[in-house]
């Protein structure tokens, strides 16, 4: 009997999932009854912007953290597929650092050319996941809302790829409930026009406070104030932006310091992160861990170790992402397919707990992506996934790190070669600071006021 495969998610996990699973039966395999669930109307997760906030058109939580202008904080060439390079889709070099609809293009031209949407449940929420002893089959309950109409169907394996960065972590400081100004979690953060002349608090010290007071001064914002609970982030910042111990209380329209501290505020973001929360599945199968380079009970970081028929894609924290994922679907696939054996259970633990001994002693960054590197580049052996460069992968992270010390609101103006074409990027027509439009059509024009180029 054919083995019958849930996908949960249609982001680049997802998509990643589809896509191995295609790229073998190019090769001549034999394919298990593929089906994905997607709850928003269109693939690419959270590349798939959506301007709403709260709750989706049918009341299920928003999935998308994305926001309007968010360019890609990190290289394009650390993120790019082995088999489907921006040459390719593109036709043309082009900048390091593009916007995210030139980023959903390239991840959407991929599956396109493979064909995969015809998988894809879309407008389809997944209410639950539970395994059957009896048959040794997960149960998978969703919601079409195209047709209005919950279902449970049977599958042998379920690969939960909805991602981690869709639940914000919300914490609270006293004086909240009075404060004069806005509050939001970065996860509702759409438009950085909106802070155009006002003062900007920024409640955090990770990757999305950097970027999102980056976007509120490129945008017009009187002041950001970003504070960090641990350490500073430590830029050379604008004049009119100033790092801060952790806040202590808001009263009014005046954020308090734990130095003691205080300034006029008009609002608040918080860049606190996210929860890994997958309320469909059943208490037994759900994983509970924080952001981290090795997430505990997940053999290869991938197979729930008390029940490896459920896969989790992408469920660390990420200095790779676009080709981490691929190298877990490959992988995921040939278990799948049998083509590798997974070890007994005392086995694949000792393994997971040899893997936390390790991220456990690093301490740098680059000890850190060279850790992530290392578990990408031992899955992608096991499997007929393209190889690449990992050790070329690794010095672009370190580049790109002295680039944002260097010049943290200039580094996106800096070119990289990619790892799999050789070809150098070109600068983008205009420096990041000044292109305000990030349109596909403004970044692909030959200048800002020309038109289109064609994309392949």
């Amino acid at each position: 009997m054919t083995q019958r495969i849930a996908i949960i998610g249609a982001g680049p996990c997802g998509l990643a999932q589809l896509r191995a699973f295609q790229s073998a039966a190019a090769k001549g395999a034999e394919l298990p009854d593929l089906v994905c669930y997607e709850k928003q109307s269109d693939w690419g997760g959270m590349w798939n912007y959506t301007w709403r906030t709260g709750l989706d058109e049918h009341g299920e939580p928003v999935h998308g953290s994305m926001y309007r202008y968010l360019w890609s904080n990190g290289p394009k060439e650390c993120l790019e597929f082995a088999d489907y390079t921006f040459d390719e889709h593109f036709g043309r070099p082009m900048g390091s650092y593009p916007p995210r609809e030139v980023l959903w293009d390239y991840i959407k031209g991929r599956v396109e050319k493979a064909g995969v949407r015809q998988y894809i449940q879309f407008n389809t929420a997944v209410r639950g996941v539970a395994f059957d002893e009896a048959s040794g089959k997960f149960d998978v309950t969703v919601h079409s809302y195209d047709k209005d109409l919950t279902s449970t169907e049977r599958f042998d394996y379920v690969v939960v790829a909805s991602g981690h960065f869709s639940t914000p972590n919300v914490p609270y400081f006293e004086g909240f409930e009075s404060f004069a100004g806005r509050v939001l979690h970065a996860h509702d953060f759409r438009d950085a026009l909106e802070f155009k002349g006002k003062d900007v608090l920024v409640v955090g010290s990770s990757y999305s406070a950097e970027d999102i007071g980056s976007q509120c001064y490129k945008y017009g914002a009187r002041s950001i104030t970003s504070c960090y609970r641990s350490a500073p982030m430590g830029y050379q910042w604008p004049e009119n932006w100033e790092e801060k111990p952790l806040l202590s209380h808001v009263r009014g329209s005046s954020a308090f310091f734990v130095d003691g501290s205080s300034k006029h505020i008009d609002a608040i973001i918080l860049c606190t992160g996210y929860k890994h929360h997958f309320p469909f599945l059943a208490e037994e199968l759900r994983l509970k861990t924080d952001n981290r380079l090795w997430p505990l009970n997940l053999y290869k970081g991938i197979f729930w170790e008390d029940n490896p028929k459920l896969i989790y894609l992408g469920m660390q924290d990420q200095w790779y992402s676009f080709n981490m994922f691929d190298a877990q679907a490959w992988y995921a696939r040939d278990v799948i397919l049998g083509r590798i054996a997974l070890p007994d259970r005392a086995l694949m633990r000792a393994e997971d707990l040899a893997w936390r001994q390790e991220e456990e002693t690093l301490e740098t960054a680059q000890q850190m992506f060279e850790f992530q590197g290392e578990y990408i580049r031992q899955l992608i052996e096991a499997t007929d996934y393209p190889s690449f460069d990992i050790a070329a992968v690794n010095k672009t992270f370190l580049d790109w790190k002295h680039d944002k010390y260097e010049d943290i609101m200039g580094y996106r103006n800096k070119c990289h070669r990619s790892l799999m074409t050789g070809t150098l990027a070109t600068p983008h027509h205009t420096p990041w600071l000044e292109a305000l439009d990030d349109s596909l059509q403004a970044y692909l024009a030959d200048s800002p006021a020309a038109g289109i180029k064609a994309v392949g």
